[in-house]
C-alpha cells in the first residue's frame, strides 16, 4: 500500500465515528417528531374549536331598545363618548371600547327596529353566515327624516366634524342610515350632493338586502345627532362644509363691499305667500333705499339644482323666507349675513320649539337670525276638518303686512349694509385654509 493510500484510509476513520452520530441524531430526530406530531394536529383543532367558540359567542341584540332613553336605544350596551370633548357622541368600531370587536348588523326590516340586530365580534371569528364589509362605514340613527333636506344635514355634521378632524384621510365606503332602528335606504339628492362635496366619495347607502348580517370592517356610528357638539366644532363643520360646496359648484371671487345682496326665496303649494308680487315689491322698495343694494327672487322648489342653490346663497346677504326645509340652503352664506324668517297663522301658539329649527341653525352656522313674522290675519278661511288651527294651517299660505315688512327691512338692510362697510360680514379667506382639512 502506498504512503497516499494509507494517509487516505486514516483519514476515512477519523471522519466515520462523526457520520455515525450525525445518522444516529437524525434518526432521532425523526422519532421525536413522529411522537410529537399527533400533539401539533390537537393544537391545530384546539385552535379551530377556541375560533367556533367565539364566533358563536357573538349575540346579536336588538337595535332598539325600547328600555332604553332616546339617546340610547340603538346599540344599548355601550355608552357613546365625545372625543376630544365638544365633539358628537360617537362609537367607533373597533376601538377599545369594543374590545377590538367589529360591528355586525342583521337588518331585514324597515318598520320595526326591534326586528333588527347588532353583535360585536372579532375579525377572526365572525358569526357563521356574515359577510365582511371593506372600509369605513358611516352608521346615522335618527328620530327624524334622511330625506327632508334639514334634517338629513343634522344628521350629517356630527360626521362632516369628525372627518375634517381627522384631516379628511377616513372617507366612507358606505352609509348605514337607521331611524328608530329601521332601515332606510334613501336621502335627499341635495345631502347625497353636500356629502360628496365634503367627504371627495359617493354616497353609497347600504341596504342590507343580502342574506345573513353583514360585520363593518370600520364604522363611526352617530345616534343622537349633533348633541355633545360645542359651538367652536358646530361653527368649524358649517365653515367646512360651506367651503367643500363652494368648490364643488366652483364659485369662486371675494363679494363687493358696497353691495348689499337680497334674496327673496319663495315657495310654491304649502306655506307660499297669497300675493308674492305684493311681498316682493315691499322688500324691493326698500332696498332701492339702500345704496348698492339688489333683490334676487328665486323659487328654491323649482328646478335649481343643488350648485344652483349654493351659487345663489354664496351672493346672498340677507335671506327673506318662509319657513320651510329651503332655509336649510342658507349653511352656503357668508358668516354674518342676515335671515329673516316667516310664518303662516297658527304657527307661533301651536308648533312648538320645532318652528325655530332655523334659528339655531343661523347661530351655529355663524348667521344672524333678523327675527320673524307670524300671519295673524284675521279673516281667514275655517279649519272645517279639524279645530286645531295648528293642523289646518301648517301648510296654508301666508299673508303680509306691509308696514311692518317696511320697518324690518330698513331695519335689517341698514345694519347689513354697515358690516359689511366695516369688514365685519363674511371672511371667505377663513373658507381656503379649513378647506385644507385640519388645520
Amino acid at each position: 500500500m502506498t504512503k497516499n493510500s494509507l494517509n487516505h484510509l486514516k483519514t476515512a476513520l477519523c471522519l466515520l465515528p462523526p457520520l455515525l452520530l450525525a445518522v444516529f441524531f437524525y434518526l432521532h430526530f425523526e422519532t421525536q417528531v413522529s411522537i410529537f406530531s399527533p400533539i401539533c394536529r390537537c393544537a391545530t383543532t384546539a385552535e379551530a374549536d377556541v375560533v367556533d367558540r367565539l364566533r358563536a359567542s357573538a349575540t346579536f341584540l336588538p337595535l332598539k331598545d325600547t328600555r332604553q332613553g332616546a339617546e340610547t336605544w340603538f346599540i344599548s350596551t355601550l355608552n357613546a363618548t365625545s372625543d376630544p370633548d365638544g365633539e358628537a357622541r360617537n362609537l367607533v368600531f373597533p376601538s377599545a371600547s369594543s374590545a377590538g370587536r367589529l360591528l355586525c348588523l342583521a337588518a331585514p326590516s324597515r318598520r320595526d327596529g326591534t326586528k333588527n340586530s347588532y353583535a360585536l365580534a372579532w375579525r377572526d371569528a365572525l358569526p357563521r353566515g356574515a359577510a365582511l364589509l371593506s372600509g369605513l362605514a358611516f352608521v346615522s340613527e335618527t328620530a327624524y327624516d334622511h330625506v327632508n333636506i334639514w334634517h338629513g344635514l343634522s344628521s350629517f355634521v356630527p360626521f362632516a366634524s369628525w372627518h375634517e378632524r381627522g384631516r379628511c384621510r377616513a372617507r366612507p365606503a358606505r352609509w348605514a342610515l337607521f331611524h328608530h332602528g329601521e332601515v332606510r335606504t334613501a336621502t335627499s339628492a341635495w345631502l347625497a350632493t353636500l356629502a360628496e362635496a365634503t367627504t371627495g366619495v359617493k354616497v353609497a347607502i347600504e341596504t342590507f338586502d343580502r342574506p345573513g348580517p353583514v360585520c363593518l370592517e370600520e364604522a363611526v356610528v352617530f345616534r343622537a345627532n349633533v348633541a355633545g357638539m360645542n359651538n367652536e366644532r358646530l361653527l368649524r363643520a358649517a365653515d367646512f362644509m360651506r367651503c367643500k360646496a363652494r368648490a364643488h359648484c366652483r364659485v369662486a371671487g371675494t363679494p363687493d363691499p358696497s353691495a348689499l345682496r337680497v334674496t327673496l326665496l319663495f315657495r310654491r303649494g304649502g306655506r307660499a305667500f297669497k300675493d308674492e308680487a305684493a311681498v316682493e315689491r315691499v322688500f324691493r322698495k326698500e332696498c332701492a333705499r339702500v345704496a348698492g343694494c339688489r333683490v334676487t327672487a328665486a323659487h328654491a322648489d323649482g328646478n335649481m339644482t343643488f350648485c344652483d342653490q349654493v351659487r345663489l346663497l354664496s351672493g346672498t346677504d340677507v335671506l327673506v323666507s318662509a319657513h320651510g326645509a329651503q332655509m336649510t340652503n342658507l349653511l352656503f352664506m357668508d358668516r354674518n349675513s342676515s335671515v329673516m324668517e316667516l310664518y303662516p297663522m297658527g304657527w307661533k301658539e301651536r308648533a312648538g320649539g320645532g318652528q325655530y329649527v332655523f334659528r339655531w341653525m343661523a347661530g351655529w352656522a355663524g348667521m344672524r337670525h333678523e327675527g320673524s313674522w307670524w300671519d295673524d290675519t284675521t279673516d281667514v278661511e275655517p279649519c272645517p276638518d279639524s279645530p286645531d288651527i295648528y293642523s289646518c294651517w301648517k301648510n296654508r299660505r301666508i299673508g303680509h303686512d306691509e308696514a311692518y315688512f317696511a320697518t324690518w327691512a330698513a331695519r335689517v338692510f341698514a345694519a347689513a349694509k354697515e358690516r359689511k362697510a366695516t369688514g365685519a360680514a363674511g371672511e371667505r379667506g377663513r373658507d381656503a385654509k379649513i378647506c385644507q382639512c385640519g388645520k
